[in-house]
């Protein structure tokens, strides 16, 4: 899985021009799902989110997380995430997940940042999306499972 992660003030998502989510402060993720990813990288994403120390102390410092700051999460299924450009001009996404399977591990997700106490909200999967931000900081971070 990969996903980018950036400290947000606030975002929604518009679908047919509807807000279909919206959060305050907190963290809107891009979600990747690559073809093999499993319950186990879901797991270990949410966790390494939700416990990431990017929100600043009293001092400044970048030392709490979303849970210590009671922040919202949003999450958006984002499988260009996997494109692959290193050939020509056109991204090939043959690393991505069927849609079956990512969407199941895409919503698996959520569930688990859900069931972690975060306020999690989320995009609509496989659908055309605007996705509106501030990014705080700007703070900006690239995870990938499949990184070592």
């Amino acid at each position: 899985m990969k996903a980018i992660v950036q400290r947000v003030k606030n975002a929604h998502v518009t679908v047919d021009n509807t807000i279909i989510s919206n959060i305050g402060n907190g963290l809107m993720v891009l979600l990747g799902v690559q073809d093999g990813d499993t319950e186990k990288e879901a797991n270990f994403l949410v966790e390494k989110i939700i416990h990431l120390r990017i929100f600043e102390d009293d001092q400044g410092k970048m030392n709490l997380s979303l849970k210590d700051v009671r922040a919202e999460l949003l999450v958006v299924s984002q499988f260009t995430l996997l494109g692959d450009c290193k050939k020509g001009r056109r991204p090939s996404f043959t690393k991505a997940a069927e849609p079956a399977r990512a969407k199941a591990l895409y919503e698996y997700f959520i569930g688990r940042a859900i069931e972690s106490g975060v306020i999690t909200k989320s995009g609509q999967f496989q659908e055309d999306m605007d996705v509106s931000l501030i990014n705080q900081g700007p703070v900006t971070l690239v995870l990938d499972t499949r990184e070592p």
